[in-house]
């Protein structure tokens, strides 16, 4: 459990850092590009994502299984072994696609598609990703291998050389004067040097976890086989959950760049991080509670079950519903201040971060659901909702323009949030906290009140992110929002703090003394 722990509070720590440095890389690209340009990079970032998933085929998390399995039980032998198949299983995969994408993909769609009048010079770009391919294929291979032996630790220094060194050497390269086809290759140079240091890790540092292992011993080619057979047919679920949740957020991307072309694809591109910020919050969580809904589930302990689901639908609806109500009503001053070129776009931000409030509970259900042991539940949901999505906005989109691409992910995302949540409540049997939500919609709706009479500046986002919470945390107070096991989990949390838990304290104090 300590391993667990461990890693979950890296991967946590580094999702967050790691989120911030995609931020950073789309600001510094919006504001060298401008919207033309900028729009061709979203496209391509977009396709780079999920040919690198498909590239990788679910592999790595299948890696991450066997290895960690094999070790328990002491078949070493076959731990190493899935190394090694894998690298050769992905690194073929990446290869094969690496050729493809820059030969026959990348020419295909930008020349016999129509997107050569929409989105003119995105060939390149589009040929630039086949070289990120092959890397990022032995990058996640090796990510795999570190996360089958816990070593997350491994996993966030490959990832935080590959951010630096793509920011980097995008920025220069756009400078320079190579635009769009010079922010991509940024990201080839971030992914070589990551496989360049997985690789120094993996013969350094991860001998001694396959040191038990017979390094003259060699499997049959009929072995190879069996083995990758078993390790392709549990990555199967894993690359259509992957494909599908990719497709909900990327099929927009697409469709805007057919039919409106390259400046409103930048536009749309300016909106989507930015309202994906809360899903840092909820990814978070739904990281961590998986393994911990698993263990309480699988113990039978359905009190420690039930607390579980509880405290994390309430704790993340209040943190991120105010957070994408604040976004969507401040969504021009937010844009004036990340993407000043891109002001166009509010509209767009205002209804996409509301979509996204529904996709972060969708994201905790989905790690709810699959600790309890049904996995495929999720995988079904969103690959209705691909469809959906792509129906939506080839609907939508010609009416009401980007604007349109935004309603259609917002409707998926309630879509695809209304099935799961129920699900994840009647699989846990956990009741509905309706009385702490009835609250939180009580103090959501003094919250929009009280936004509604600030200024829609920037100066007026800065006085309410600085006003807006501690009303809005001193409302729930006041409500009587929390119990003792709030109480509990907070001063179990303020303890971690050092010298900042006095304001926690302080915060247990003011809640005891409303109770």
């Amino acid at each position: 459990m300590s391993k667990i722990a461990k890693g979950s509070f890296l991967i946590l720590i580094g999702n967050f850092i790691f989120r911030i440095g995609g931020y950073i890389y789309k600001f510094l690209m919006g504001a060298l590009l401008g919207p033309s340009a900028f729009g061709i990079l979203t496209f391509t970032l977009q396709f780079q994502g999920i040919l690198q998933v498909l590239a990788a085929g679910g592999i790595p998390p299948a890696i991450a299984k066997y290895i960690s399995q094999y070790n328990a039980i002491g078949e070493e032998n076959l731990a190493r072994a899935t190394i090694y198949v894998s690298l050769k299983i992905m690194l073929l995969l990446g290869i094969i696609l690496g050729f493809l994408i820059i030969f026959v993909i990348a020419p295909f769609l930008s020349l016999n598609t129509g997107l050569n009048e929409t989105m003119p010079g995105l060939l390149y770009p589009l040929q630039a990703v086949g070289f990120i391919v092959p890397f990022s294929v032995l990058v996640g291979a090796f990510r795999g291998a570190f996360q089958g032996v816990f070593k997350m630790e491994y996993i966030l220094s490959t990832r935080a050389i590959e951010q630096v060194f793509m920011i980097v050497f995008a920025v220069l390269l756009v400078v320079l004067g190579y635009s769009t086809v010079g922010a991509v290759f940024g990201s080839v140079i971030g992914f070589f040097a990551s496989a360049v240091l997985s690789i120094f890790i993996f013969k350094k540092y991860m001998g001694k976890y396959i040191s038990k292992s017979d390094k003259n011993h060699r499997m049959s080619f009929h072995e190879e086989l069996g083995l990758a057979k078993k390790i392709i047919t549990f990555a199967i679920p894993v690359i259509v959950t992957s494909l599908a949740e990719m497709g909900i957020f990327a099929i927009s991307t697409f469709v805007i760049s057919y039919l409106l072309g390259s400046v409103f694809t930048g536009y749309f591109g300016a909106a989507d991080p930015i309202s994906r910020f809360p899903l840092i919050i909820s990814t978070s969580l739904a990281t961590t509670i998986l393994p911990a809904v698993s263990a309480a589930f699988s113990t039978n302990n359905r009190k420690l079950l039930n607390s579980y689901v509880s405290l994390t639908y309430r704790y993340s609806m209040a943190i991120v519903i105010p957070m994408c109500i604040g976004i969507s009503m401040f969504s021009y001053p937010i844009l004036k201040l990340i993407f000043p070129n891109f002001t166009e776009a509010a509209s767009v931000l205002s209804i996409l971060v509301i979509g996204m409030a529904f996709y972060s509970m969708f994201a905790i259900s989905s790690s709810i659901i699959q600790g309890v042991g049904n996995p495929r539940i999720p995988m079904y949901i969103l690959a209705i909702g691909t469809v959906a999505t792509f129906l939506l906005n080839w609907f939508l989109i010609p009416i009401f323009g980007i604007v349109g691409g935004a309603l259609a992910n917002t409707i998926v995302c309630f879509l695809i949030m209304v099935p799961i949540l129920k699900l994840s409540f009647s699989l846990t049997k956990t009741k509905v906290p309706y009385k702490f939500f009835i609250k939180l919609l009580i103090a959501t709706l003094i919250m929009i009140f009280l936004i509604l009479i600030i200024p829609q500046t920037i100066l007026g986002l800065i006085l309410a992110i600085v006003i807006i919470p501690l009303i809005y945390l001193l409302t729930l107070i006041f409500l009587n929002s929390f119990d003792e096991e709030d109480i509990s989990f907070f001063l179990k949390f303020s303890s971690k703090l050092g010298p900042f838990s006095v304001i926690i304290n302080n915060l247990v104090k003011l809640i005891r003394f409303r109770r």
